[in-house]
């Protein structure tokens, strides 16, 4: 019987965009207007697969793409947060999923040590093409109306709990940490006995309180948080329980 932890990557561990941070490696650390303004909503990892491609043509290079995204900050408290968890491995199951790319994601835990932490990560398929560019796919295809073209976080979430349970592997809770948008479709699908932890000040806590101000509470606890140790004092207090 373990605790299941969920992480966001972007803005969640790392204390910033990978995605919008890897512009910074553009000529003048700005994309060209035509490329800006060929984004859609929900098809925001088509659009990285452009960026990518163009920063390709432009010369940016694997090793400057990985100076780039390795120089992000984690969060505040995020060091000592997955600290706390890797002592922990007997009672938490960690995993992350992402709207980042499996290469950046890759980088940021490779550096900061933190591989071990993590069970499993699900997130868009990403590698470097024989001309060196990065190549970004959809992580899966799914039918949820409520989430981008490439990645329903639910989805995933109830198919990993599912495989587990077929293992023998069963939870007594989910913890699920994030910030974004795309995390409300996960959050809103939690249990009675399960944690929604969402990030002071972004998208994930402003849409949760809207929510219960319209009714519509969810099911979940929710905790608002802003570093990584109030995240240990919570997760402390559920192991005592």
């Amino acid at each position: 019987m373990k605790i299941l932890l969920v992480f966001d990557f972007d803005n969640t561990i790392i204390n910033d965009n990978s995605d919008t941070s890897i512009i910074q490696c553009a000529p003048g650390k700005k994309l060209p207007s035509e490329l800006k303004d060929s984004y859609k909503k929900g098809f925001w990892t088509e659009f990285m697969g452009r960026v990518f491609k163009y920063l390709g043509e432009e010369g940016v290079r694997e090793d400057e793409m990985r100076r780039t995204v390795t120089s992000m900050p984690l969060t505040p408290g995020m060091v000592e947060l997955l600290t706390f968890i890797r002592k922990k491995k007997d009672t938490f199951d960690c995993i992350i999923i992402s709207d980042s790319n499996s290469v950046f994601i890759n980088w940021v835990l490779e550096a900061s040590e933190f591989h071990d932490v993590f069970d499993k990560v699900f997130t868009n398929p990403a590698a470097f093409d024989s001309n060196g560019y990065l190549t970004v796919q959809n992580h899966h295809a799914h039918s949820c109306s409520k989430c981008p073209k490439n990645l329903c976080k639910n989805v995933v979430l109830v198919e990993f709990v599912d495989q587990q349970l077929q293992q023998g592997v069963n939870y007594t809770r989910i913890v699920y940490i994030g910030d974004g948008g795309n995390d409300v479709c996960p959050v809103t699908s939690l249990k009675k006995d399960d944690v929604a932890m969402a990030r002071k000040g972004y998208t994930l806590q402003k849409t949760v309180t809207r929510m219960s101000q319209n009714l519509e509470p969810i099911a979940s606890s929710v905790v608002i948080w802003s570093s990584g140790i109030e995240i240990i004092s919570h997760l402390q207090f559920l192991i005592k329980e």
